[in-house]
Order: structure tokens, then C-alpha cells, then sequence
């Protein structure tokens, strides 16, 4: 049977239970032998009952010896009772509605039984454990699961899967394999799902994760040669020397250093993909600044998308000038905008008279075309991904894509998560900045520190405080955006008028929430971490952050990242009851460089403190981790690099392109 074939035609599925394989993204043959089991039961030799019944899981090898009749208790709940020996001690085996368990088990017979094992030296029990026959030896798979589907259907389907594919062809290359010591697919599938011994399960996991991060970055690479095999509009006029005349300050070298690479980038006839990355006030809209400029003087179009509306306003208003004293016009794109005021737009984008678009995701609508598309600039490029960038890409055409990042990420994950991008770094701040420290407040200075808060607003300042949840939540004690606005009541701030942002906020609400705050009407604002990265009130120079042992170092890094960006000294405040944090927190406390507390971040919580679970827009990770492969990365990559001098397409690896193709969401790459 070829492994693409419907589930439906193995024994025991049919059409019912493909449907419900379906919950799980299983559709053929080939996608049930890529579900991994999510754990293992260890049952290569069950013993007998623990010294005490701690409730944890247990094999246990034991004899039924005795059934007691079914009982009925309240709520039509039937029980279910055996006794059973492991030799030396009974114990009391016990099933909720389950009849079908409990008729399996006859007196004498010998079995396995694995769950946890609660009561004393004088009594344990088991309640609702698995059954597996006494001759079962080995690590027994377990899988993920969906209403309707058992552990022992998902595993009789996956050897059906077996039995009915006569080998799998190997997609990596056999010099790669041979190499790094890889099994081949199918030792590898087959070992994943039923291996003898955890050394087969580490050889099979060794070779699918080595497989999984490969086909992501031939994926990057490949989607990197799309982007260069068009002509891109050549830039020939450079244009610095009147940019840098037209502002109030005087770049920095690192600044000066990534617009000389746009200009080399977009001079060379190939479309510029380049990510921007730099410390939280680097100066990174300047040099997208620089690129649209750039752009409009040799003629072309520019735009630059931002992930919400009070971002997009906040580069209107702050650029706008700059491009009207360059004679440059720009223009403004929201949801928000009105429809008279649309339309006049896009007339002169479609004309030409328009040379920047400055918006939000509505640029990406089917209506707004250039007329002579040059350069996309993508801000906070970490909230739009892969997908997105490809979706300006194309109707930019082959111009030019320059995207900003303001988390600082080790080089090592910028070839997983920017593989198809070159990387400029800012690593210098402007001067002038103002002075910005860190300090770990104590509990017990909570009512000095709202002193703290209430003199510096009286002074005109303005505060953030971030709380790691919305509401109150029973299991644990955390502060809490909704709690901490009715405490403050009862300190100094209670007459200070309080803003509340959070993820369950409408949109508009969360604009006008945080549209109150920037204009300074309100002086507080007590928020999750929903605080719009790169939005800049001037006033705001003291961050608050309740329990900050809950969040990454370069999270905590981009929030106070808010603040310090007027000319007063501002402060970041992290009260955390947790000991065992502080030395961590303290990492804060000491520098302000967002790499070196990136790369800290790396070592202490893995990638996950970067980017949380989506990947922005890289393809779902089944087996690999980018918290424990860091090494498969570096490999990997040096693997693709030259696989794909030798074979650009790969084209002579038609299984590969197929693999990375599926892989990318189905859709082929070139």
C-alpha cells in the first residue's frame, strides 16, 4: 500500500475512525507513522508493589485472586473491584464504569498493571490502571489523543501502518546519514514507535530531529533563492549626505554601518531581504528612514508595516516631517482610516504622487497596489513571521524588504528562526539617552515604593506597571491586573487616574486605552505584558514589574525598554518573593546590553523565552528543540549550505523537496 493512502483503507479504521484520526491532522498512511508517541510506560520489567504507596506510577507483575460483585454508588457510578498479589502482598485493583476492564481480568490469570500506587504498608490499591498482558516487555508508546480514539486503537493502527508499507524510501541524503551515524527512516519510525531499549529510542529521536531542523533550514535557504533569482529595481543614487542633513542629530556608527549594507544591498540588481536587529533604542526606524528615502529618491515606492495601529500613527507622526523636508510625500493606512480618505490614498499610490505608505496589516489588502513597488519595510517583524513577510514580498514584487527586530536573539537562533534573511546589527545606542537603572524591590518596600510612584507623577512623569495575569486565579498568587487596580486604592495612588490594558480587550479599546496614556491624560497604566513594544511616550520613566521570577530576562529587557526614552532618569522596579530567581534577576540590574542578556536568557530558560510557542510563521516542530538541539542547529545548517551548492533546487533529491515542501504547509517553496 503506498504511504499515501487514506488511513480509512487499514484494518480496523474505516471511515468513522479516520475521521477522528483526522482531529489529530492524521489523514494517510504516512501521516500515522510521523504521529510520535508524546511518552512511554516502561514495562521491560514490572516488579512487584512499592515499600509505600506514594502515588506514583508503577509496573506491577501480579495474579488476580479474587473479583468482588459490581457495587452502584450515587451519581449511577458503578465500581469495579479485583484483589490481586504481586507475590508477596495483595492490594485492592479498582474500575469507574468499566466493565469491559474488569470482565478482561480472570481469577489466576497473570498480568501487568501499570498506574499509581496509593495507601500504606498495611494497605495499597491501584485505581483505573492499564492492563497489559504479562508476556508485554519494553517501552509501550503513548500517544496523543482526541475523543473517540483509545491508546490501543491509535497503536493497533500504527502497526497496520507498518505491515501495509513495504519500506519507507530515505529522503536524506545516504553521505548524510552515514556521517552523523543516522539510521534510515524506516529503523528510525519503527524504532520511535516501538523501540526495545531507550538507546534505539535516542538513535531513532537522534535521526528525526536531526531530519525535522534540516528540512526547516533547506526551507529558509530555499525560500532565500526564490527571493534572489528575480532583478530588483537597482538603487543608483545614494542620497546619505542630504538624509543625514535633514536631522536634528547625528547618527551613530552602527547606524551608519547598516544603511552602507541597504545601500550595497539594493545597488546589486537582487532583492534585498535583510533583517534589522537592535537593542531597544538603537535607532532602528532611522535607518528604515534611511531605506524608504532611498527608495523614493530613485523612483520607487516605500512602505512600512507595523503590527497595530498606535505603532503605525506613532511612525506616521514622528517620519512624516522628515520626508516632507526631503519632498517626500507620505501617507498613513489604518483600519481606522475613513473610506473618502482610502480611497484618495490609494488613487495616489496607484498614480505615483504618493511615495511612502506607512500602515498597519491593512497594506496587505488586495486593493493597495504600487505603482513602482522598491522597498517594504516590516517593523516589530516578530509579530507578522514568515508568512507575512511573503505576502509583502509578493506585492512588492522583487523590491526590496528590510524587517526590524527589537529582540536581541544569539546568533545561533537566527539561523533557525531568520534563515532566509541576512542580519544587520545595531549595537550601539545613540547619545543622550537617558540614564536608566534597574533595581530588585523588596516586599517589604511595596509602601515606599507606591510613595515612590506617587511623587514622580506628581511631577508630571508617567508609570507602567506589568502584572503576569488578567484575574485572580485559585491556583496560585499572582498579581493580577484586575486585583491590583481596586488594591491601589489603598495606597498613595488612589487618586491617580489608572489605565487597564489586557489581551481580553477589544482592539479599539486596547487603542484607546493605550492612545490615553500616550498623550499623558492617563498618568498610570496597569497592564499585562501587552504593552506595545516600540511605542514611545516620553514621560513614561519608572516600570513597575509584580512577580518578575514569571517572565525571560529579555522579556523583562523589552519592558523596560518603555521607559528611559525622554531625557529624565527613569527607572525599572522588579519586586519577586521567589529566592531562588534573584540571582538571575540580577542580571538585569547590571547591564543594559540586550545580547548579552539575550544570550544569558538562552543559557537559563531556552528559546521559548524568545518567541513562546508559534514560531512566527516557521513550520510546526514535532520532535526537535530549540531549548536542547542548539547543536543539531549549527549542524544542520553547515549540512544545508552544502547540499545546496552542489544541488540549488535539489532537484537531484526529489524525495528531500517533497518532504520540505509538506513540511512548509503543503505548498512548494519554488
Amino acid at each position: 500500500m503506498d504511504k499515501n493512502s487514506s488511513i480509512r483503507y487499514l484494518k480496523g479504521i474505516g471511515e468513522k475512525r479516520a475521521a477522528l484520526f483526522s482531529k489529530l491532522r492524521v489523514f494517510s498512511i504516512y501521516d500515522l507513522l510521523r504521529l510520535y508517541p508524546r511518552d512511554y510506560l516502561d514495562l521491560r520489567a514490572p516488579g512487584g508493589l512499592p515499600p509505600y504507596g506514594d502515588g506514583t506510577p508503577h509496573a506491577v507483575s501480579c495474579i488476580i485472586v479474587g473479583k468482588q460483585a459490581p457495587a452502584r454508588i450515587r451519581g449511577g457510578l458503578t465500581l469495579y473491584k479485583l484483589r490481586a498479589s504481586d507475590g508477596k502482598e495483595d492490594f485492592t485493583v479498582t474500575f469507574y464504569n468499566t466493565p469491559y476492564a474488569y470482565d478482561r481480568l480472570e481469577i489466576g490469570q497473570e498480568t501487568v498493571l501499570y498506574g499509581r500506587v496509593t495507601g500504606n504498608l498495611l494497605k495499597k490499591e491501584m485505581n483505573s490502571p492499564q492492563i497489559f498482558s504479562a508476556a508485554n516487555r519494553g517501552l509501550v508508546p503513548v500517544y496523543p489523543l482526541t475523543a473517540g480514539l483509545t491508546q490501543n486503537l491509535v497503536t493497533a493502527a500504527v502497526k497496520a501502518a507498518f505491515a501495509a508499507v513495504d519500506g519507507l524510501p530515505d529522503p536524506l541524503p545516504p553521505e548524510l546519514t552515514a556521517r552523523h551515524g543516522l539510521p534510515d527512516l524506516y529503523t528510525a519510525l519503527r524504532g520511535i514507535h516501538f523501540p526495545a531499549d531507550f538507546h534505539q529510542l535516542a538513535a531513532a529521536r537522534k535521526r528525526l530531529i536531526y531530519e525535522e531542523l534540516f528540512q526547516v533550514r533547506l526551507g529558509l535557504s530555499l525560500l532565500k533563492t526564490e527571493a534572489a533569482a528575480c532583478s530588483a529595481p537597482v538603487f543608483h543614487l545614494s542620497c546619505t549626505e542630504e538624509f543625514e542633513a535633514a536631522l536634528p542629530f547625528a547618527l551613530t556608527g552602527a547606524q551608519r554601518r547598516a544603511i552602507d549594507t541597504i545601500k550595497q544591498d539594493t545597488a546589486s540588481g537582487r532583492p534585498m531581504n535583510r533583517l534589522l536587529q537592535g537593542d531597544v533604542g538603537s535607532g532602528k526606524t532611522m535607518v528604515a528612514a534611511a531605506a524608504l528615502v532611498l527608495a523614493a529618491k530613485n523612483g520607487f515606492q516605500g512602505a512600512l508595516m507595523a503590527p497595530t495601529e498606535i505603532l503605525a500613527v506613532q511612525h506616521y507622526e514622528g517620519l512624516s516631517p522628515l520626508f516632507e523636508r526631503l519632498g517626500i510625500r507620505c501617507g498613513l493606512l489604518t483600519g481606522s482610516t475613513k473610506a473618502k480618505e482610502r480611497t484618495a490614498l490609494l488613487k495616489a499610490l496607484g498614480d505615483g504622487s504618493l511615495q511612502v505608505l506607512i500602515g498597519t496589516h491593512a497594506l496587505l489588502s488586495d486593493d493597495v497596489q504600487f505603482c513602482a513597488p522598491g522597498m517594504a519595510v516590516i517593523d516589530e517583524q516578530h509579530r507578522f513571521g514568515v508568512e507575512q513577510r511573503r505576502r509583502l514580498n509578493e506585492k512588492f514584487g522583487c523590491g526590496h524588504l528590510l524587517v526590524m527586530s527589537a529582540t536581541p536573539i544569539p546568533r545561533t537562533l537566527a539561523l533557525i528562526f531568520y534563515g532566509d534573511l541576512d542580519i544587520s546589527i545595531l549595537d550601539e545606542l545613540p547619545p543622550g539617552r537617558a540614564e536608566l537603572t534597574t533595581h530588585l524591590i523588596p516586599e517589604y518596600k511595596r509602601a515606599d515604593m507606591y510613595a515612590f510612584l506617587k511623587r514622580h507623577i506628581d511631577t508630571g512623569e508617567q508609570v507602567y506597571i506589568v502584572c503576569p495575569q488578567i484575574e485572580e486565579n485559585e491556583e496560585n498568587d499572582l498579581k493580577n491586573v484586575t486585583g491590583y487596580v481596586e488594591a491601589l486604592k489603598k495606597t498613595p495612588l488612589r487618586d491617580v487616574p489608572c489605565g487597564i490594558l489586557h489581551g481580553k480587550l477589544k482592539p479599539a479599546d486596547k487603542d484607546r486605552v493605550m492612545a490615553g496614556f500616550a498623550s499623558g491624560e492617563t498618568p498610570l497604566l496597569v497592564s499585562t505584558t501587552v504593552i506595545e513594544v516600540g511605542v514611545d511616550v516620553k514621560n513614561a520613566t519608572i516600570m513597575v514589574v509584580e512577580n518578575a521570577e514569571r517572565f525571560g530576562l529579555s522579556a523583562l529587557h523589552q519592558l523596560r525598554g518603555r521607559v528611559g526614552r525622554g531625557s529624565r532618569r527613569s527607572y525599572c522596579l522588579l519586586l519577586s518573593e521567589n529566592a531562588a530567581a534573584l540571582d538571575r534577576l540580577k542580571v538585569l540590574c547590571r547591564s543594559r546590553d540586550g545580547f548579552l542578556i539575550a544570550d544569558e536568557d538562552l543559557k537559563q530558560r531556552g528559546p521559548g523565552s524568545f518567541f513562546g510557542t508559534e514560531q512566527h510563521g516557521l513550520p510546526e516542530l514535532k520532535l526537535a528543540s530549540l531549548v536542547t538541539d542548539m547543536d543539531v542547529v549549527r549542524t544542520v545548517s553547515e549540512d544545508a549550505a552544502e547540499l545546496l551548492r552542489r544541488d540549488p533546487a535539489l532537484k537531484a533529491h526529489p524525495a528531500l523537496r517533497a518532504e520540505v515542501d509538506a513540511l512548509w504547509k503543503g505548498g512548494a517553496i519554488l
